[in-house]
């Protein structure tokens, strides 16, 4: 029976294009994703852009615009940089379709219909001037811990998080006006009753996880989970499904969470498939969550905590998956710096495979990174070009060599590239993406190595059988490196399989025919 696998990428804020640091934090999903489908388990690999939420409705005032079609056109801008860069997900939706409204908003009610949602009433910024209750991210008040003025949602200067009582006499970011605090009713999951759950389930769980992610979600739990709204004044976004609550929708972290469960649902009704399989404790999925540090509580707590408050028998989330942040050139990635250049226009000036290369192997897997173009340059022409792309092109382009040869593929050769596959693939399933491409190089190296020892342009004259046995042996390796490198680098790996007549994918030995034709072989990586 194949084994299950679900894996869910974050989903991005339609409110601005993907830069390569929000790549390097999701890459890791599609890694996952590829090597799963090639050992041949049943994956499913989902995501989508979050279309609600005040980031959103604040781009939407500032363009004069409506939400809708702020949230259309990045969404449309996201779905494209995803793809140019390959990523092969089952499903990339977004959190504005009907379906996920509707299967969303059953989900809410299962958990108010279980108790674990309840009303509460409390203090809230209020703006007389525009007569509505705030969010954090729509005020900015004086930071009471270092003086510094700053949005409500955090200090950007010294990261305190303020309380209700430092958002009294704030400034609404809308007109300018000084709020008040005024009593307001929402609903609140009651996240806390979650506490022992939680804590036992990341205890059972966290071999695998980033040191990130168990830092990050065990201060959370050190600390003691506190209640959270679920529900905010709004006019865009989910509707509540309870009475009295006509007037507010859900509030973004409950709903765009849940969309793992809808783009799977949505993705088998699709196919005929049953979504049951990917998410139910009676089918035994493994579960992966990719996403950026800052994301880790949503997906380690409260993602675990919805799926436990339906009482549907969900499986919990297996493993976090959490970047650090990419830098460029040595610079945190910012708008006002100018140093968020669009990811889509970099794939499309320097390739897909380079870049997912070299963030996969330099990227912020355990810690901050920096990335330069000096550096992608290197990646390029030291390690792709003048390595991998070298091989390629002197064992099938060996002038005069018209079909591959009958030959014997050396034993010592053999027994590396299952060696390989083993090593790059426990790497894989340990989330140490770096460590398997330099891995899968390694082979690299060694075909390069075999290949200058055999000195095929001498056996070509002096010994044609020994010439037969050197490029069959190449070029086994060869196809086994489409197999090895599909992960990391898909568009090469697609060139290979074309090159040599290999219709599948598959994570083990293969052996090339004998006396195909070796034709229309082109470089696989350009010198920049």
């Amino acid at each position: 029976m194949s084994k299950n696998i679900l894996i869910g990428g974050a989903w991005p804020y339609a409110n601005s294009d993907l830069h390569l640091g929000h790549i390097a934090g999701l890459i890791s999903g599609d890694v996952l994703a590829r090597y799963f489908r090639t050992k041949g388990y049943n994956v499913m690999y989902v995501s989508g852009t979050d279309c609600h939420g005040t980031p959103i409705t604040e781009r939407a005032k500032k363009e004069k615009k409506n939400p809708k079609d702020i949230a259309d056109y990045y969404h449309q801008r996201d779905k494209k940089t995803l793809e140019g860069f390959d990523f092969s997900y089952d499903l990339y939706t977004n959190t504005d379709t009907d379906f996920h409204k509707q299967a969303v908003m059953k989900m809410f009610r299962k958990i108010y219909d279980n108790g674990y949602i309840y009303e509460k009433t409390e203090p809230q910024p209020y703006c007389e001037h525009c007569q509505k209750f705030l969010s954090d991210r729509e005020l900015k008040i004086t930071c009471p811990k270092c003086g510094t003025e700053t949005k409500a949602e955090q200090c950007d200067n010294c990261q305190y998080v303020p309380t209700i009582e430092d958002m009294k006499d704030g400034i609404c970011l809308e007109c300018g006006s000084k709020t008040v605090l005024k009593d307001n009713k929402n609903l609140y999951l009651e996240l806390s009753k979650f506490q022992k759950a939680i804590e036992d389930y990341v205890k059972e769980n966290d071999a695998l996880w980033r040191v990130n992610a168990k830092n990050e979600t065990n201060k959370y739990l050190k600390q003691g989970l506190v209640d959270r709204a679920v529900t905010r004044d709004l006019d865009w976004g989910i509707d509540i499904p309870v009475d009295g609550y006509e007037d507010k929708k859900m509030y973004v972290w409950i709903e765009a969470v849940l969309g793992y469960i809808t783009a799977t649902m949505k993705k088998c009704e699709e196919t005929g498939k049953n979504w049951e399989e990917y998410w139910k404790e009676e089918y035994n999925p493994t579960i992966y969550m990719v996403h950026g540090k800052d994301n880790i509580v949503f997906h380690s707590i409260i993602f675990n905590a919805l799926l436990m408050a339906m009482k549907e028998n969900y499986h919990l989330v297996n493993t976090i998956v959490s970047s650090e942040y990419l830098n460029v050139n040595d610079e945190k990635i910012s708008k006002s710096k100018g140093n968020g250049v669009p990811a889509i226009e970099l794939a499309e000036k320097y390739g897909s495979d380079v870049l997912r290369f070299h963030l996969i192997n330099n990227g912020p897997e355990k810690k901050d990174s920096n990335f330069t173009i000096d550096a992608l340059i290197a990646t390029n022409n030291g390690e792709l070009l003048n390595k991998f792309g070298n091989l390629v092109n002197r064992t099938l382009k060996f002038k005069g060599l018209d079909v591959l040869p009958d030959g014997k593929l050396n034993e010592e050769i053999k027994e590396k590239i299952k060696e390989t596959y083993n090593k790059v693939g426990q790497d894989i399933e340990k989330l140490e993406f770096k460590l398997a491409s330099d891995k899968a190089m390694e082979l690299v190296e060694v075909a390069n190595k075999y290949y200058d020892e055999q000195k095929p342009w001498i056996q070509r004259k002096e010994n044609v059988e020994e010439f037969n046995n050197t490029i069959f042996t190449c070029a086994t390796i060869i196809a086994n490196l489409s197999n090895i490198f599909e992960p990391f680098m898909p568009r090469a790996c697609v060139k290979i399989r074309e090159y040599l007549h290999i219709d599948e994918k598959t994570w083990d030995l293969i052996i090339p025919k004998a006396n195909i034709k070796l034709e229309n072989i082109e470089t696989l990586f350009e010198r920049m």
